[in-house]
């Protein structure tokens, strides 16, 4: 069962936030990078995004405690109704930075990572077809490109999960805080170690390129 959601983009620090969360006892932590490399997730969120059909939202998530990044960030506002118990974060960025690590990192995957076009079964095939209609298509409406646009969009979701959740009940947080306003919203103690940094544009690329291969 979900005890933690995350509600904000990818690009955020929401890989980082997975190795913290996991860290603090709120692990596994769900991402997106357990739906691209797992067939059976994959073929769950296509039921739910691609066929709209009903999700049964403890199968999704079996044996996960928090979720970040990916699918939980456009569905947070169903998560929240399944797990109301659920805290709620919104990892946030600049937005000219979210914007140019998006642009050089997921969305060429959007534009250039589709595989084969003949090999519709491919997981490469599968996976640009989900985010294509969950995000680029969808969140995005086909315009992210336009960055004056994908940035609207970008503060836009950011201020309807402050307004839907309410500041009462959510930490913003920025992952270059560092672990203390985390440990203060979870309620847990500071750890010793650094907090952790992962992901950067060279490394998503990097993953991106395997996927593609």
């Amino acid at each position: 069962m979900l005890k933690l959601i995350n509600a904000g983009l990818g690009r955020t620090g929401t890989t980082s936030l997975k190795v913290a969360l996991e860290k603090l006892g709120y692990g596994p932590c769900y991402h997106m990078f357990d739906v691209v490399n797992d067939e059976k997730r994959l073929g769950q969120w296509e039921r739910i995004v691609c066929d709209g059909q009903r999700p049964d939202w403890d199968a999704v998530f079996e044996g996960y405690t928090s979720a970040v990044d990916g699918p939980c960030a456009i569905y947070y506002k169903q998560l929240m109704e399944a797990y109301p118990e659920a805290k709620v974060m919104l990892t946030v960025r600049d937005a000219d930075l979210w914007y140019r690590s998006t642009y050089d990192t997921l969305y060429q995957f959007a534009l250039h990572g589709g595989g084969d076009p003949s090999d519709t079964d491919s997981m490469s095939s599968r996976v640009h077809r989900l985010t294509s209609a969950m995000t680029w298509n969808g969140l995005f409406g086909g315009r992210f490109a336009d960055k004056d646009y994908a940035i609207e969009v970008f503060r836009n979701h950011n201020q309807e999960v402050v307004s839907t959740v309410g500041l009462d009940n959510l930490l913003v947080f920025d992952v270059a805080e560092g672990w203390e306003p985390l440990c203060a919203f979870l309620g847990v103690d500071v750890p010793p170690e650094d907090f952790p940094h992962v992901n950067d544009t060279a490394s998503m690329r990097e993953r991106l390129q395997q996927h593609q291969s």
